[in-house]
């Protein structure tokens, strides 16, 4: 009976599944996922592992994209220009030397002026054989008046027997000597004033002491420092009824501009846009000939996914991508294409749906985690 019980359970082992003890698993069980640990690094399906405390090291903060509807925009080329009402130039009119017109010299550029204020004086420049000529001028009119003048005196003497038209020939011509006189004493002693025709700041000042100039050339320039004038340069055919305002990009923030209006002659095969800004300091935002580019903005609308302008990366092949935070320690790359907005924020046209959230701060950080 023993002998039977031993083989009985040696049967009953054989016919028992054999299982594999801990640590030798041989099946199809789901493998555990790697421990990352608290490095930030980039997985080989491009995606990277961001702890929160390098988030919060790298200053990484994300948005949530919804879609809108965004007016349609088209980015133009253009340049600051002067406001033709608020601003004005200050030329010379004759050729001479320049002079300061205060104890305090000639005014620099991004001095305040006021409307009528001499900012030089223009010491008019004549070659040697005019000012003879002038100087001579000059004597033979002297002697023509003494001569009046005597002959003036005699007929005064004599009133009651000369007749009164005399008398009255005689002073008119030495008030008429007298005013050539002085128009040919000015011509070579005088100087021409340059006054400020605006008040505003100085935007460019040309001027020199000793300097000379000549005739109609540039010697300052004025602009309201609350204006700010830009010109755009349309080369596609534009339905001017469309546009609606426009923006630029200046320091991180979109400064709106209104539309004026546009010019009937083409210019170099384009057509010239004008828009303006009335704000305080507007007009020392930017300098005169600054190029800009200018987001329009058309009335009709599609839409669109708005993402800031600072969100967009390159990948390694040079492709723009954004970062999406698919949890709270993984960011996705995500190639995206855009249009043009405002110049701060552009529109995501593919690669994005609503509700991702995507990097505004830090994405070239994690763009540089390897």
């Amino acid at each position: 009976m023993k002998r039977l019980s031993l083989l009985m359970a040696a049967a009953l082992l054989v016919a028992q599944p054999l299982l594999a003890h801990e640590g030798h698993e041989h099946g199809d069980e789901k493998k555990a996922m790697p421990n990352l640990g608290d490095t930030p690094q980039r997985l080989p399906d491009g995606v990277v592992f961001l702890p929160k405390p390098a988030q919060r090291q790298m200053g990484v903060l994300t948005l949530k994209v919804v879609e809108q509807d965004l007016p349609r925009s088209i980015e133009l080329p253009g340049k600051v220009i002067m406001d033709p009402h608020l601003g004005g130039r200050v030329q010379a009119m004759i050729t001479g030397r320049i002079e300061p017109a205060g104890e305090h010299g000639l005014p620099s550029a991004g001095s305040r002026v006021k409307k009528g204020d001499v900012l030089a004086w223009v010491v008019p420049a004549a070659g040697q054989i005019e000012r003879s000529n002038q100087s001579a001028l000059l004597a033979e009119l002297k002697a023509s008046r003494q001569l009046a003048e005597k002959r003036l005196h005699r007929l005064n003497e004599l009133a009651d027997t000369v007749p009164r038209k005399e008398i009255e020939a005689a002073e008119s011509e030495i008030l008429s000597l007298n005013g050539r006189i002085a128009a040919v004493g000015s011509g070579l002693s005088g100087r021409e004033a340059l006054v400020a025709p605006v008040a505003g700041i100085i935007a460019a000042s040309n001027a020199v002491v000793g300097q000379v100039v000549e005739s109609k050339e540039l010697v300052f320039e004025i602009v309201d420092p609350d204006s700010l004038h830009i010109e755009a340069l349309a080369y596609e055919p534009l339905e001017l009824g469309e546009v609606a305002s426009a923006s630029i990009a200046l320091g991180g923030r979109a400064v709106p501009l209104s539309f004026i209006g546009a010019s009937r002659r083409l210019r170099e095969q384009a057509l010239p846009l004008l828009f303006e800004n009335h704000a305080v300091g507007a007009g020392l935002a930017l300098p005169l000939g600054q190029p800009v580019k200018i987001q329009v903005l058309l009335r009709s609308t599609v839409k669109g996914l708005p993402i800031p302008q600072k969100a967009l990366v390159r990948s390694p092949a040079n492709e723009l991508m954004v970062w999406v935070k698919e949890s709270p320690e993984r960011f996705v790359p995500r190639p995206v294409r855009t249009q043009p907005f405002d110049g701060v924020q552009v529109m995501a046209a593919d690669g994005l749906k609503p509700g991702d959230r995507v990097v505004v701060d830090g994405a070239g950080l994690i763009n540089q985690i390897r």
